[in-house]
């Protein structure tokens, strides 16, 4: 019955002359499997429980998936190789992706594995970059460039295809830092970079700030590099930051289910999602979402508070008089496009809800 939104939702977050900012080619990586599982509070799922996990990322349309660490234990790393093997054989879009600390060590695991599941594998190789870390580690700036060279280089030399390097702390890194750490890693061969606001530091104006730096300082070497955002919490901006980013310039963007991870945790990816959708940066489909999300509650023992938006069992309930007035008169009209927005920003039916 009722079509035209422009008539029936005046839009202030939009100028209607105009088309979405950001980019065209918006990726996302999940990092369910390995961040989230750094929470004190998750219980580790079993290999199935993670294959069944990266099933229902794959009906969301995510891009790639955070495998986890696998140099941290022998059960990790026999975690990695197994769900490498079962995206190879269930012949899955979505594509595998593993950390590395900054050790060439660590890159001649991950060829292990590439060898023994004969599937390209990229790598996420991190240190840290802030002032606070360097100091704690014991670190000399000398020491953490030569590393960053020698581990991209391995990683090159090994005919590791997608390197993505990542500044751990980078929104509480200097700028002279940050520009030399890109540079070497950009020159040793890396063609992503990850910046990341690992402790929640940074402000929406920071984050706009350090994104268009980056920008600069890969355009200033004439190179053609992807920047991913990565961020927490414990601010309460991951949301916030997240889309500044993407309207900067971050065409990769990494989340966790429920946003499960150490402290305050990570950006949601259910918020993600919804928000790219809505701001028209994507047209994925969503119908999967509420069960990624009970599936990851369920496997790690973290209830979905019934609030918390999108997906809680309340996000599209009432009994406010007024409120439930509404949509009862919606109900009459037999419109169920009319229902799923008299009383609520984000269409119901767009997750599978009512």
């Amino acid at each position: 019955m009722y079509r035209d939104l422009s008539q029936l939702i005046y839009d202030w977050n939009v100028d209607p002359s105009s088309t979405p900012k950001g980019p065209t080619d918006l990726q996302f990586l999940d990092e369910t499997l390995r961040d989230s599982l750094q929470s004190a509070s998750v219980r580790h799922p079993s290999l199935e429980e993670k294959a069944q996990i990266i099933r229902l990322m794959e009906q969301l349309g995510i891009n790639s998936v955070n495998l986890g660490m696998d140099f941290a234990s022998t059960n990790f790393h026999e975690d990695v190789v197994g769900l490498v093997k079962i995206i190879t054989q269930e012949k899955l879009s979505i594509e595998a992706n593993s950390p590395s600390r900054m050790i060439p060590e660590d890159i001649d695991i991950l060829v292990d594995i590439i060898g023994k599941t004969e599937t390209p594998i990229e790598v996420c190789t991190f240190i840290a970059s802030s002032p606070i870390r360097v100091l704690v580690e014991g670190w000399k700036l000398e020491k953490i460039v030569n590393d960053v060279t020698k581990t991209i280089t391995r990683a090159v030399n090994q005919s590791i295809e997608k390197i993505t390097f990542v500044t751990e702390d980078t929104t509480r890194s200097a700028p002279e830092v940050l520009q030399q750490l890109i540079t070497v890693a950009v020159e040793a061969g890396a063609n992503r970079i990850a910046l990341c606001d690992t402790v929640g530091h940074a402000t929406p104006q920071g984050t706009k700030k350090i994104v268009e730096f980056a920008k600069t300082v890969i355009h200033d070497l004439g190179e053609t590099v992807g920047i991913d955002w990565h961020g927490h919490c414990d601010r309460g901006m991951a949301l916030e930051n997240t889309l500044t980013a993407i309207e900067t310039g971050a065409s990769r963007i990494h989340a966790t289910a429920l946003g499960l991870g150490e402290r305050s945790g990570n950006l949601s990816m259910e918020l993600l999602l919804t928000n790219c959708k809505m701001l028209g940066l994507i047209d994925n489909k969503l119908y999967a979402l509420p069960k990624y999300s009970k599936t990851v509650s369920e496997v790690t023992n973290v209830p979905i508070p019934p609030s918390l938006p999108v997906i809680g069992k309340d996000a599209f309930r009432t009994q406010t008089g007024i409120h439930a007035s509404a949509l009862v008169k919606a109900k009459r009209l037999g419109d169920t496009w009319l229902e799923d927005r008299v009383y609520s920003s984000v269409p119901a039916e767009w997750i599978g809800r009512e």
